[in-house]
């Protein structure tokens, strides 16, 4: 129980959070939940109930996020039924959990790395000339994937599904923890979010995370924690599985925890 008593800052979306922190709460750590993105629904959803219409017209659907799938579903599937030869492609195994829990299965994704380099890798990516593809995404987002599948001749539409912001949170708890030297270790999944945590905790609180072991599951998001002068940044294997091991594998080599 190399995580016991350990205080570990969660920082995924609310929506995202639990699975995670049930994994960090039986292995005996205390999750500290931070969501540092706030997922809100689109204000028109024309272009999403078009391309429910069109559904039949594409031969791939990519979702790029767990949020993409759920917000894009909500308001599909109550109007119509997914098409059954549609394929679909995502990253991660909570993508395929959110997928599966719409009774989609059978999906594209890579096994190993969850990002868009590692999608575009499969062979069901590479051979997409003539293809239509339709991107399932939040406001804005990394281009990479669309213009590649262009690139190799596919026709790509991309469709909003949700809006990214930061939230209004109060950082006084984790500065409180810091301040008692109880906060010790921060995970976190996206550059969009180290970004949004950095500004939300302030000038004393960046001085405290710029000294706390930072455990992150792509090497962009290391770059860009060094980058702010984080000076203990652990990458990590992808998921919550990727983090999990990381952390763990840490720790058995840090002495106990410190005493509530």
């Amino acid at each position: 129980m190399s995580l016991a008593g350990r205080h570990v800052v969660v920082t995924r979306p609310a929506g995202q959070a639990a699975h995670f922190a049930t994994a960090l709460t039986e292995a005996g750590a205390i999750p500290v939940l931070y969501p540092v993105l706030e997922i809100r629904d689109i204000e028109n959803v024309a272009p999403m109930l078009d391309t429910a219409i069109r559904l039949e017209s594409f031969d791939l659907a990519v979702f790029v996020s767990p949020n993409a799938i759920e917000k894009a579903l909500a308001l599909i599937l109550p109007r119509r039924a997914w098409p059954a030869r549609l394929r679909v492609a995502a990253l991660g195994k909570s993508s395929e959990r959110e997928l599966a829990r719409h009774g989609i299965h059978d999906v594209i994704s890579p096994p190993l790395r969850f990002d868009s380099e590692a999608l575009l890798e499969l062979p069901e990516l590479s051979d997409v000339e003539g293809k239509r593809v339709i991107i399932f995404r939040g406001d804005g987002g990394r281009e990479l994937l669309g213009d590649t599948l262009k690139a190799r001749g596919a026709t790509v539409e991309y469709v909003t599904c949700y809006r990214r912001a930061r939230p209004q949170l109060d950082p006084a708890p984790l500065l409180k923890l810091w301040e008692v030297g109880q906060l010790d270790a921060v995970t976190l999944t996206s550059s969009e979010g180290l970004r949004n945590f950095f500004d939300m905790i302030g000038h004393l609180g960046q001085a405290w995370l710029r000294k706390t072991p930072a455990f992150v599951p792509h090497l962009r998001i290391a770059e860009q924690a060094q980058a702010l002068g984080l000076t203990r940044v652990f990458p990590t294997g992808p998921g919550d599985d990727g983090l999990m091991a990381g952390l763990m594998q840490y720790f058995e080599s840090h002495g106990n925890p410190h005493s509530n």
